[in-house]
């Protein structure tokens, strides 16, 4: 089993944490096995925040969701549940310019998908988190070992 240190979780898997949504007690079963701080980029943690947003925007949860989610995701950063991944910027926009010349045709990936998948390979993180299948396909595209909490 992977272990904490070894692992890149795309943010659009830990939201489910925070929101309820298909996979949401599989996450959280899977995290709870986990035990140690995850990494997480500060991109990650806007992608987070904005998530949190975007479904009080769309209507899928009430304002005090929306404050109560915010809140248990500070917490378990001030917790240490989480750890602030820092990375070279200019190093990940490289790579991730790499792996869109080479899999945007094919697999049809996203901007923050690529930058996700670039940030786990410029950390060495050889395990990766996702439930889009897109992404998914890309990180095994790169050798990426693929973890999908059920």
């Amino acid at each position: 089993m992977a272990t904490a240190e070894q692992i890149y979780a795309d943010p659009s898997a830990l939201l489910k944490l925070y929101l309820k949504e298909p996979a949401s007690r599989a996450v959280a079963a899977w995290r709870a096995q986990i035990g140690s701080p995850l990494f997480v980029t500060h991109h990650g943690r806007v992608e987070l925040v904005n998530g949190v947003g975007l479904a009080l925007h769309r209507k899928l949860i009430t304002q005090a969701t929306r404050d109560a989610a915010l809140a248990a995701l500070d917490d378990d950063f001030a917790q240490g549940r989480y750890a602030h991944a820092d990375m070279l910027w200019r190093a990940t926009l490289k790579r991730a310019d790499e792996l869109s010349r080479l899999y945007t045709s094919s697999l049809g990936c996203r901007t923050l998908d690529i930058l996700h998948v670039a940030s786990a390979l410029e950390l060495q993180l050889p395990y990766f988190v996702s439930f889009d299948l897109r992404q998914q396909k890309l990180a095994q595209a790169v050798s990426l070992k693929l973890i999908v909490p059920a």
